[in-house]
């Protein structure tokens, strides 16, 4: 299922004589950039593709004040890697000049072997495993941290909550899906965790499958241990699974931190669990709540999705936000939609004013900005809200975690 906004299309034409004698100079000079945006709307990764579906349909608004024309294209990948690569092939033969998405790295990789193929500009949302800007790849840039980055600066911020709050956490285990993502996390976490002085001793990691039915047995390993940490890797429907066995269990370590993974600011967390959502941690990249452009795409998501939150959805809707963003000023800057000229403006972005917290985006010979920073959030009274680092922190930390029991 497709559908398609239109800001605004001005078409210039020399005649009818001009569009048979040249058409490669009327296709340079189009005035609008025609975006497809792929995304798993529906099925296993169908909550994570709506929230980034609602940043799409906030961004058209925040781009034509900021002076850029683009057109919409919204593509469902139905969660399937294969579906994925066949409606790139099919975005690219209807006229799309940039394609951006993916959020798993397996439907990434799939539409990136299409865009090398046909040469056209792809800029990644989100999607975290390493090898998708390791493989030479020229038509594509990545505007989200790998894995490994995800990895170390959630473990940094780890240490830093610790000290902010002058507790000791002397015990770890690490948890994670077995899916592509949880795979390479894991990887990470076996060659970064040695490397970062982190006073915890990491007892054992552990692997699960993301559509088992329950996490009861991960759960009772994980409690024979007994850690004062658990560092996890996870979906919203799997987090959600943990949560729930652990309260089974009466298992209430001191801390829940996610060194860098989805699912606990999903609506669909909040909504299963209540209070008990609350005061689970995670590191990762996110929208700086003080900045201009972030407010600014605040009020226009407010708009596009009346029925949702935009604290919940900001990670997802951010990143969209800025794929967009990318293509757009770089078309503005190459002015042209051919394939070639418009990845080469493409990697020389430098967007000093954007949503996510960090530097300027900028890519690497790679294709990899490395400038995004982490932030470290805290469920508060069902809602994300930044603890740190102070300068963009909104609340304070609460650590240890309290009791199952008793909250409301």
């Amino acid at each position: 299922m497709t559908s398609t906004i239109s800001l605004s299309r001005r078409t210039v034409l020399a005649g009818a004589g001009a569009v048979i004698a040249a058409p490669a100079v009327v296709k340079a000079q189009a005035q609008t950039l025609k975006i497809g945006v792929l995304l798993p709307r529906s099925g296993f990764f169908a909550q994570a593709g709506q929230s980034m579906h609602r940043g799409a349909l906030a961004a058209p608004a925040v781009l034509a004040d900021l002076g850029y024309k683009v057109e919409l294209v919204h593509i469902d990948t139905e969660s399937n890697a294969d579906v994925a690569r066949t409606q790139a092939e099919r975005a690219i033969n209807d006229g799309c000049h940039v394609l951006t998405g993916a959020f798993d790295s397996g439907h990434t990789l799939a539409i990136a072997q299409v865009t090398e193929q046909r040469q056209v500009p792809f800029v990644i949302n989100i999607a975290a495993a390493p090898q998708i800007t390791e493989q030479g790849y020229k038509y594509l840039v990545r505007n989200f941290q790998t894995g490994g980055q995800l990895v170390t600066n959630g473990l940094r911020l780890i240490k830093d909550v610790m000290d902010a709050k002058n507790v000791k956490l002397e015990t770890a285990v690490f948890l994670h899906a077995n899916d592509t993502f949880g795979t390479a996390q894991r990887g990470a976490m076996d060659a970064i965790y040695p490397r970062v002085n982190l006073p915890i001793k990491l007892a054992e990691s552990i692997a699960y499958d993301p559509r088992a039915q329950d996490l009861a047995v991960e759960v009772t390993r994980i409690r024979a241990i007994n850690p004062d940490l658990i560092m996890c890797v996870t979906r919203a429907s799997d987090a959600i699974k943990l949560v729930r066995d652990m309260v089974r269990q009466r298992f209430e370590p001191k801390a829940i931190i996610s060194p860098g993974s989805p699912g606990f600011y999903d609506e669909e967390f909040y909504q299963a669990l209540g209070p008990l959502s609350d005061f689970v941690l995670f590191g990762l990249p996110w929208v700086n709540p003080k900045a201009p452009m972030t407010q600014a795409l605040e009020k226009s998501f407010a708009k596009a999705n009346p029925n949702n939150r935009f604290a919940v959805d900001s990670f997802n809707a951010g990143f969209t936000f800025e794929a967009l963003l990318i293509a757009a000023d770089a078309f503005k800057r190459a002015g042209t939609t051919q394939g070639t000229p418009l990845m080469e403006a493409v990697k020389a972005s430098n967007i000093a004013d954007h949503v996510m917290i960090g530097g300027p985006i900028q890519f690497d010979a790679k294709g990899q900005n490395p400038n995004i920073g982490s932030a470290l959030i805290q469920n508060q009274k069902r809602s994300p809200v930044v603890v740190l680092p102070k300068d963009v922190a909104v609340a304070e930390p609460v650590l240890p975690m309290p009791g199952w029991q008793g909250r409301s």
